[in-house]
Parts: structure tokens; C-alpha cells; sequence
């Protein structure tokens, strides 16, 4: 029996037993397939077997989650009543080795495709240390970023850059000056903004340096600007080294796009700050029986070596309940196994302002964040740089326990922040 092992744990919904179902997706996922094979000896299963360690069955359902031609086939069709369970399997860590996205395939893969569940997702990963320890850690992470930015407290307040698209190099320079000016402390591309015609990154990279150099010269302030380079391999390293040239300290890359072994490359090529943006991910995890859950997707990413991790923003734009945003954070910045410090930072975004400042202080009880916001900065009456004062202020407000409105009357941008934005929230 292989002591060493990866834990999953899945949510499923299956007609059938799903202590039966378990041992099926174990079967799949390791060394056999849904009936023993030649070759399939005790000694192989023994070494090589996935194991199931619970099973623990949750309320039944009379709506399957999801089609399933398979079971449709199947003498009578679809049962009237789908039993729920959740799941926990071990995974040999000899049958992967440091190999991220055979790592991926052992924990997701076919499992998503079986018959026998009209649900699946997984939910959680555990690793063993000494595994963790063979892959990527984050080469800046939360200390290094305050450090590059000279931020050694307080919520980094952070901006994107708008509109996302359209601006020429030396426009998105001129912004990135104003937001400098304001006072920012991260700014970054928007995911759809790369390497556009109107804008070449090799261009718009000179000219955005040029002027975060010139802030820095003015103030002692060195403003981290996350590019946005997602590409193929080869091209991120070359933007990555292009950054890099220009004394930059922050590269941008689309996860899901890239992929693991890009970002695993990437990695391993820059000692940048590596902003790990998560778009695409609802479709990953919208259905709550399908797809994978925040916690082992973060898991993985983080194996890449990322240092920053989106996790939305509470009370924002996007599906995402705020309980689930306030998790995501918090599995950002706990280490993936105890004893290794690899926390990453996570990043708020999604219609985040001043007033949405106290419901996430509230909710993590800790200024290791990226609180970017776009239009509470941009959209601010009186400009962005009193868009930064207010998001720094409601941030004074929340630590010290008043009540924003009562702060305001001594702190005019956030007055003006919430009469403003107020009636949009």
C-alpha cells in the first residue's frame, strides 16, 4: 500500500450507490477501468490503486444536474430519484511525480465524463508537504510585493487600466501617469488588452516604464504595473525579459488560456511578479455540480508559482455569492500544506469602491490584498486621485471600526464617493 498520497475530495450525484460510484472513479483515475484487466494483479492494485477513504451521502434530488446519455440507455432510463455524496479518494503520488498537469488530468480528467453521475465536482485538494516542496513557489508573493511597491502596510490600492482596449501606447502612458499621480499602488491590464494592433506591447511597455520611472525619480514611489503578456510560451518569455529590461516588476497572464505548462515555464524564466488572472473561471465553476471549486483550483495554479490570484470582489458585479469570495481569499493566503509559507496575494476586482471597503475588511480581517478598483477610481466626481483617497479612507474608517458615513463628514472625497456611487450599489 502507497502511504504517500494526494487527497481529492468531490461532490457527485449518481442514481447508483455512491459507494459503488466512488470505487469507480478511483478505478478510472489509477490503475483500472470500470472491470479488472489482465495485468490488473493484487500486487499492481495495491501499489498503484486509487483508494477510497468516505463517503458521505447528502439529500437526495428528483432533477438530474446534468444530461447524461449514458444512464438514458440504460434499461428504464433515468431513475426518479439522484443521490448526492460527497467523496474523498487518495491518489498515489508515485503514480505522478512533480507533474502538474498530470496532476490535473488524475483529480479532473475522464471523471467529468462518466455514466455514472449526472454531477460531479471537485471541490478540495490536500498534498502531502514534501510534494508540495518538488513544485513552483511564488517568487514575490505577499511580503514581496509590499516591498516592491514600499507598501509595508495598508490594502495595496490598486487600478485597471480604462477603457481596455482602443488607447495607443502613448495614451495608456498618459493614463498611467494621472493614476501614478493619484497615488495608486498596482495598476493593471485588463485580460483583453495583450498585445493589440492599435497598442504593440513592445511600445506600449517603453512608454508606460517611461513614465513609472519618471514617478519614481519625482516621489521615492515605485508603482507595480502588471502587463499583461498572455501568449504563447515562447512570446511571454520574450515580454516577460522585455518588462523585465524596462524595470518593470510585474507580468499579467490569462490561467485558464495559457495553461499550466506556460505558466509553470513563465515561471521558471522570470523573477517578476506573476499576477495569475483567473477569467474563464465561471465556466470552470458556475454549475455547483460540475467543475472544480475555488480551493483545488487555487491549489494547482499555485503549484505554477504564481504570486497574485483573482478572486473577485465582494458586493461586486459578477454571480460570485460574497461568502465564496470571502473563502477564495482566504485559501489564498493560507499555505497549501502547514509548514511552507506560500501565500499569494489575493486580488479584489469587480465593481469594488469605496463603499464596498468595510464589508471585505469585515470579512478577511487583514490588509494583504490587491483592492483594485476601475470605475471607483476612474468614475470618481472629482477625479482619480480622489478616487484613491477615498478607497484609502473607507479602508482608515473599516480597521478603526466607524461607520463610513459618520467618517466622511471629516473626509470630503469618500462623501463625495458615496453620494456618487451610493445609489449604484
Amino acid at each position: 500500500m502507497n502511504t504517500q498520497v494526494i487527497r481529492a475530495t468531490y461532490l457527485i450525484e449518481t442514481p447508483l450507490d455512491p459507494a459503488r460510484v466512488a470505487e469507480v472513479m478511483a478505478g478510472e483515475q489509477s490503475c483500472g477501468t470500470f472491470t479488472r484487466v489482465e495485468g490488473e494483479t493484487d500486487e499492481l492494485r495495491a501499489r498503484a490503486r486509487a483508494q477510497v477513504e468516505s463517503v458521505q451521502e447528502l439529500e437526495s434530488t428528483g432533477h438530474a444536474s446534468l444530461p447524461n446519455a449514458w444512464l438514458a440507455r440504460q434499461p428504464g432510463g433515468l431513475p426518479a430519484t439522484l443521490r448526492r455524496a460527497r467523496v474523498r479518494i487518495a491518489f498515489p503520488v508515485a503514480n505522478i511525480g512533480p507533474n502538474l498537469p498530470t496532476l490535473a488530468a488524475t483529480v479532473g480528467g475522464n471523471l467529468y465524463d462518466l455514466g455514472e453521475v449526472t454531477g460531479l465536482r471537485l471541490e478540495r485538494l490536500e498534498l502531502p508537504a514534501d510534494y508540495r516542496a518538488q513544485f513552483d513557489m511564488p517568487r514575490v508573493g505577499v511580503a514581496g510585493t509590499r516591498q516592491l511597491t514600499g507598501v509595508d502596510r495598508g490594502a495595496l490600492v490598486g487600478t485597471i487600466i480604462k477603457p481596455n482596449v482602443g488607447l495607443s501606447p502613448e495614451q495608456t502612458a498618459h493614463l498611467v501617469a494621472r493614476l501614478c499621480a493619484a497615488g495608486v499602488d498596482f495598476i493593471k491590464d485588463d485580460e483583453v488588452c495583450a498585445n493589440p494592433a492599435h497598442a504593440p506591447l513592445a511600445q506600449r511597455v517603453a512608454a508606460v516604464m517611461a513614465v513609472v520611472r519618471a514617478h519614481r525619480e519625482r516621489t521615492g514611489r515605485q508603482v507595480m504595473v502588471a502587463f499583461n503578456i498572455t501568449d504563447e510560451t515562447d512570446a511571454m518569455r520574450r515580454h516577460a525579459d522585455l518588462i523585465e529590461r524596462e524595470q518593470g516588476s510585474c507580468v499579467m497572464a490569462s490561467l485558464n488560456w495559457c495553461g499550466y505548462s506556460a505558466i509553470q515555464t513563465l515561471r521558471r524564466h522570470t523573477p517578476l511578479a506573476l499576477h495569475g488572472h483567473r477569467n474563464g473561471y465561471g465556466a470552470l465553476s458556475r454549475h455547483p455540480l460540475l467543475g472544480i471549486g475555488f480551493q483545488a483550483y487555487q491549489t494547482l495554479w499555485r503549484l505554477a508559482g504564481v504570486d497574485h490570484m483573482h478572486v473577485h470582489g465582494l458586493q461586486g458585479k459578477f454571480s460570485q455569492p460574497d461568502a465564496e469570495v470571502v473563502e477564495s481569499a482566504r485559501d489564498c493566503l493560507a499555505p497549501l500544506t502547514p509548514g511552507i509559507d506560500d501565500a499569494v496575494m489575493p486580488a479584489f476586482s469587480s465593481g469594488q469602491w469605496a463603499g464596498t471597503v468595510p464589508a471585505t475588511w469585515a470579512a478577511v480581517r487583514t490588509d494583504d490584498l490587491l483592492f483594485m478598483s476601475g470605475g471607483g477610481i476612474l468614475a470618481h466626481p472629482d477625479g482619480p486621485a480622489a478616487g484613491v483617497r477615498s478607497i484609502r479612507q473607507a479602508w482608515q474608517a473599516a480597521r478603526a471600526g466607524q461607520d463610513l458615513a459618520a467618517f466622511a463628514a471629516e473626509a470630503p472625497e469618500l462623501r463625495r464617493a458615496l453620494e456618487h456611487f451610493g445609489s449604484r450599489a
